[in-house]
């Protein structure tokens, strides 16, 4: 079969540094064009400004993989549906809840697949832990969910525009493998926000959580905070009643049990994100993955709101709040 078509909208650092490697090394895409409103090129492959220009030119082009920030995505992905193209969308998916429902439905109303996965489940490892937590009951969840921001968004001014998620950016990641891992549903108790004073969008943020599926006496929190300086932790561990403790460390990349390495990865996540748009591609069907972006709603709404020092990368002023 010959491999799907594809283009790239939004030509940032998650694309050149996981989708455009994937595709290049995946028989069963080929990399037709990229969209970039700042012009920045893939070699190989013409550049587009608009996702309108890129659908006129290429009329057979069959899918779409959008990286922009998050509250354009969505505007994207329906233009995308409705030009008959198949989406991948990267996490989050959506500024909204509401966003997101209403994508999936345009999705089934335009017979075109859809795929929002949450990257960080498709570690190979998370699905061992899965595995491992069946039936088990937790005496103890931590979440350690810490970056420099400076260099993993390095000059990205978007992530603190209203709408970006701010932390959560990369927090939903590690909400993203607690939905997984989990032997029950997870819900978010208490939240405190960190904002700094000159941007839209938390800097850290620490959750308190309650599950069915754990121990009534059981602490569950996380920590997420982009002011670290030194490297970066992504580490959550999960204590089960009479028995072990199990590490995802590395965003995810290992697994530990008490300590000793029990699986790890041997490849990027992505790679088996773009096996599953094949496979998705292949029957017709769609897979949204909203769980971790609800638990992020659910800390926005109940949480706590702290104003911070401000942050001193930041080269714009906050946005304009509604009156």
């Amino acid at each position: 079969m010959a491999p799907y078509s594809i283009a790239v909208i939004g030509v940032g650092k998650i694309a050149r540094d996981e989708h455009l490697p994937v595709i290049g090394r995946d028989p069963r895409f080929r990399l037709a064009a990229v969209v970039s409103v700042s012009g920045a090129a893939v070699e190989g492959v013409p550049t587009f400004a608009a996702p309108a220009e890129l659908y006129a030119a290429l009329p057979d082009l069959e899918a779409v993989a959008i990286c922009t920030p998050p509250n354009v995505r969505c505007g994207i992905a329906r233009q995308a549906l409705d030009a008959g193209r198949h989406v991948l969308l990267e996490k989050p998916v959506a500024p909204t809840l509401a966003e997101m429902r209403e994508l999936t439905v345009r999705a089934i109303a335009c017979r075109r697949v859809l795929f929002a996965p949450s990257h960080s489940q498709y570690h190979r490892p998370v699905e061992e832990a899965r595995r491992r937590l069946i039936g088990r009951r937790i005496a103890r969840l931590t979440v350690e969910w810490v970056e420099d921001v400076r260099v993993w968004h390095p000059g990205q001014d978007w992530v603190w525009e209203a709408g970006n998620f701010g932390v959560f950016d990369s927090g939903v990641n590690a909400l993203s493998i607690l939905a997984k891992i989990l032997p029950g549903p997870i819900f978010v108790k208490a939240a405190e926000l960190d904002f700094p004073a000159n941007c839209d969008t938390p800097i850290a943020a620490s959750l308190a959580f309650f599950s069915p599926a754990a121990a009534p006496e059981a602490e569950l929190t996380a920590r997420f905070d982009w002011r670290r300086e030194g490297g970066q932790n992504w580490r959550v561990d999960v204590d089960v009643v009479d028995g072990p403790r199990y590490s995802l460390v590395d965003g995810g990349a290992r697994l530990l049990v008490d300590g000793e390495l029990a699986a790890s990865d041997v490849a990027s996540e992505y790679e088996d994100v773009y096996a599953r748009f094949a496979e998705l591609l292949g029957r017709g069907e769609s897979a949204i993955d909203g769980a971790a972006s609800q638990l992020v709603a659910d800390a926005f709404t109940i949480g706590k709101r702290r104003t911070v020092e401000p942050f001193a990368g930041r080269r714009q002023a906050p946005t304009a709040s509604p009156k």
